[in-house]
């Protein structure tokens, strides 16, 4: 008993187990279609069977038609032997024509027999082409279901990848070594400068560069323009150089002044400006 036991629990096991197996192993997209597939061959063999029917059903009617026209013709006949005063004849007729209408009756119910199984087998053809068409459409929603499902999946994994911050932790780590690097560079740079000397060069490049016009230099120049501070020495050259060209200018309207009483009189305005134009330097007597 026990070992019937341990045998019945072993087989359940592997059931079990094979059908996890197959169930892991079903792809839905592949299910559908092998379901569609299959019913599409079912839908091709039931159409085969509703022509098959629907032939049945035409032999069955001209059967039928054939035998009624039998019948009327076998009519004509007596009707022939009748007009003829050929009694006995048109009985003999009359007995041919019965025999094919009851012929022709028993075709007739098989034919309508047949007919109505025909009506029955279109419509269940036409029931089981609609199931079809609803199990593409069907198809067509659960595949994209399944995309979208599978996308959804695809996300969730991304965004749980993204939540371990060892990602960025290393982006951290990698600017940071990128930083030292820039400023290893540096130092380097800086320190070759200063082994070829080409940091002197530098400084007197600054020194000459740093001869134009600071924000100091103009805050001191507006101090000693408000006699608050001395002018740079700058603007000290400058005044200096204003104030000599101011008494050059001043020594040359002098000569020209006096230039009329030591050339005598008699000159008009216009002869004392031109006067003034020239270079009385050179009409000195003792200069020349």
């Amino acid at each position: 008993m026990k070992a019937m036991g341990i045998f019945s629990r072993l087989g359940t096991l592997i059931k079990s187990n094979i059908n996890d197996l197959i169930t892991k192993a079903e792809d839905p997209e592949k299910m559908l279609s092998q379901v569609l597939l299959e019913m599409q061959q079912q839908l091709v063999e039931a159409k085969k069977a509703v022509a098959v029917a629907i032939a049945d059903e035409k032999k069955l009617q001209k059967k039928y038609t054939a035998e009624s026209d039998k019948a009327k013709e076998w009519e004509r006949k007596a009707m022939v032997a009748v007009r003829a005063g050929d009694d006995n004849l048109a009985r003999q007729a009359l007995s041919r024509k019965q025999e094919h209408e009851n012929i022709a009756t028993q075709f007739q119910q098989q034919w309508i027999q047949q007919k109505q199984a025909v009506e029955k087998l279109k419509d269940a053809l036409r029931l089981l082409n609609n199931k079809i068409e609803e199990a593409k459409r069907k198809k067509n929603i659960l595949i994209a279901r399944k995309k979208r499902a599978e996308a959804q999946q695809q996300i969730a994994n991304t965004m749980q990848g993204l939540g371990d911050t060892s990602a960025f932790d290393t982006f951290d780590r990698m600017a940071e070594r990128i930083q030292l690097m820039e400023a290893e560079a540096e130092a380097g740079a800086e320190l070759a400068g200063e082994l070829s000397g080409d940091t002197l060069e530098s400084k007197f490049l600054q020194l000459e560069q740093g001869g134009a016009t600071t924000e100091d230099d103009a805050l001191s120049e507006l101090k000693a323009k408000m006699g608050m501070l001395e002018a740079p020495k700058g603007e000290t050259a400058k005044q200096l150089g204003a104030g000599a060209t101011a008494a050059a200018k001043d020594d040359k309207h002098a000569d020209v002044a006096s230039a009329p009483a030591n050339l005598g009189g008699g000159l008009t305005p216009e002869d004392l400006k031109e006067l003034e134009d020239l270079d009385l330097s050179e009409l000195d007597p003792k200069k020349a």
